[in-house]
């Protein structure tokens, strides 16, 4: 066959699909997703880095003492703490710290209230319990504060409109200001639709994100709901690009330890979309585990993530 242009072009077109296809798990549209998103991407592996981090339930262990051991026997470097009660911790936490390579990474939600309540006594409450997890993250130096704008069993919230978005970033933007002055920042969580109607797409969380144009305002990605909302991981991660500050992970059938819903655990696409926009903050545990080994499991999965961040 002569190469010619026009045959150049249709082998070109079908190695970029396959490439595409592949690492969008196998789907036309998470393909077409990919490639579209892929095209216009800059590229940054060189420094991206996989930084692992768990949730306080994640590692075995009767105390933090026990848990961090175990931590940093496998090279967990974040340790990501709910943000209930977060204020009368710091000086726990920062003794148990004290001396490893673990730092705290994001801080998992724990205020009262939401920000999207109709109650404007809902909303102040919200804010009294936001702004004291963020003052301390802020003294142990997180990366930020996971918040969801309102839950689906939280009500009565404000109407799902352009007014209620446009109410959203300002205050927003207040929250963001906040926690710039405590040098971190509040980070949004899409969730799937059977948690929460209002925020479900990586891209709405970064287009808030860009709109309010507030350094403290960030976004993050969770493989579990991605799972259900997302039409390509890599696309979801690559749509986000600057404005990710953190990654949630959790197996995709049971939301347990990754691997324990086997070959479905694949985040390939997911890493290369990672490694594509150059991510090197926290890839967190949030998920539970079916096995009654835990320190067994929780060591499998870590090192299936690392396989498959090579692979990516």
């Amino acid at each position: 066959m002569a190469l010619d242009r026009r045959n150049f072009l249709k082998a070109a077109a079908a190695t970029a699909g396959g490439a595409a296809l592949s690492a969008c798990g196998g789907s036309k549209e998470k393909a077409a997703c990919c490639k579209a998103t892929s095209e216009s991407a800059c590229c940054k592996g060189k420094d991206a880095k996989l930084n692992l981090s768990f949730q306080e339930s994640t590692p075995p262990g009767a105390d933090l003492k026990e848990k961090f051991d175990f931590m940093e026997n496998l090279g967990i470097t974040g340790f990501e703490p709910g943000g209930r009660g977060l204020a009368g911790r710091v000086k726990e936490l920062k003794e148990a710290l004290s001396g490893r390579n673990i730092k705290v990474s994001a801080i998992c939600a724990g205020f009262s209230g939401f920000i999207l309540a109709e109650d404007e006594k809902v909303r102040q409450e919200f804010f009294d319990t936001m702004y004291a997890i963020i003052e301390a993250a802020g003294e142990l130096g997180s990366t930020g504060v996971i918040m969801v704008p309102a839950f689906n069993s939280q009500v009565p919230v404000k109407p799902h409109t352009q007014e209620t978005r446009d109410f959203l970033c300002e205050q927003l933007d207040k929250v963001g200001a906040f926690a710039v002055q405590h040098n971190t920042t509040v980070i949004l969580e899409p969730l799937n639709r059977g948690e929460a109607f209002y925020l479900r797409l990586v891209a709405d969380a970064a287009s808030l994100c860009r709109d309010i144009n507030n350094p403290g305002v960030t976004c993050l990605g969770d493989f579990w709901h991605m799972t259900r909302e997302e039409t390509c991981d890599m696309g979801a991660f690559l749509s986000a690009g600057k404005y990710l500050q953190h990654v949630h992970m959790a197996s995709r059938k049971r939301r347990s330890m990754p691997g324990e819903d086997g070959e479905a655990d694949n985040y390939v696409a997911g890493f290369k979309g990672l490694k594509m926009i150059g991510y090197d903050k926290y890839v967190s545990f949030e998920c539970g585990c079916q096995s009654e080994d835990r320190a067994a499991t929780v060591t499998a999965a870590v090192q299936l993530l690392r396989n498959q961040w090579e692979q990516a």
